[in-house]
């Protein structure tokens, strides 16, 4: 990442995170549900916005758009296959988003699964995966399917292993929660369970991850281990034919899931 650029977390309503790319002058928001705490930030930090990227249509993610185009008349950027509010910028799979004024380039990966038009953001050292992957889970299948999700995550996945994840919810401690009651002998797991006990109660964000912790402790990239698939296989007493089997058995359990 450029040495002149910094990657904000603004907390908004109980969980979310809307991440601001900025430099000394200028900046883009990632998901803004909330433009009040987009405003505040703007204004703290003397910076000027440039343009607004969203992943997804839901509501905590689109809903300042309308008041922050108003204010600053920036381009917005989405997924094309959704309905986004004041989409300037429609965009899929092998699109480019070019800031200027930040001196940035990102990719767009389509990643559907928790929506049917998700998509991502992706630089060199940088991803920005909204609410397909999250800090050792993944989003749920409001739309997508279970093939379609775990598709995505396995492409996110095949990203370069010291890329930095910026997700939209804070959702970690929880999904590290059901990943060790799935693999409670994973010594990297159990370690990251500390590290982000830690930050939390120090009032930190447990965000950015890498895609290296993700490989190393998140159960729904790790569909194709046998001792996930064991795992699955005590819970429910069933047996897990395929890796799709045994993701959407995972999620199924992660829905009902309430850690201890």
């Amino acid at each position: 990442m450029d040495t002149d650029l910094h990657i904000t977390p603004i907390a908004a309503f109980s969980d979310n995170y809307i991440w601001v790319i900025h430099n000394q002058r200028h900046a883009a928001v990632i998901d803004p549900g909330d433009a009040n705490a987009v405003f505040e930030f703007l204004r703290q930090h003397k910076l000027t916005l440039i343009a607004i990227l969203n992943t997804h249509h839901h509501h905590d993610h689109t809903g300042g758009n309308a008041a922050l185009v108003h204010a600053f008349n920036v381009p917005v950027y989405g997924p094309a296959r959704e309905t986004i509010p004041h989409l300037t910028q429609p965009l899929v799979e092998g699109n480019t988003v070019r800031l200027a004024g930040l001196n940035l380039s990102l990719q767009v990966l389509d990643v559907p699964g928790h929506t049917a038009g998700h998509i991502a953001y992706h630089a060199t050292d940088m991803l920005f995966s909204g609410d397909t992957l999250f800090g050792c889970g993944c989003g749920r299948l409001s739309e997508g399917t279970p093939a379609q999700m775990l598709a995505s995550l396995t492409k996110l996945g095949q990203l370069p292993i010291n890329t930095s994840v910026y997700c939209a919810h804070e959702y970690t401690l929880g999904n590290i929660a059901f990943a060790l009651r799935l693999e409670p002998d994973n010594a990297v797991l159990q370690a990251r369970a500390e590290t982000d006990r830690s930050k939390i109660n120090a009032g930190l964000p447990t965000l950015p991850s890498t895609i290296a912790m993700e490989l190393a402790t998140n159960p729904f990239l790790r569909c194709h281990l046998a001792s996930i698939r064991l795992a699955v296989e005590k819970i429910t007493g069933k047996p897990a034919n395929n890796t799709v089997d045994i993701f959407s058995t995972m999620r199924t359990l992660k829905n009902d899931f309430r850690p201890s």
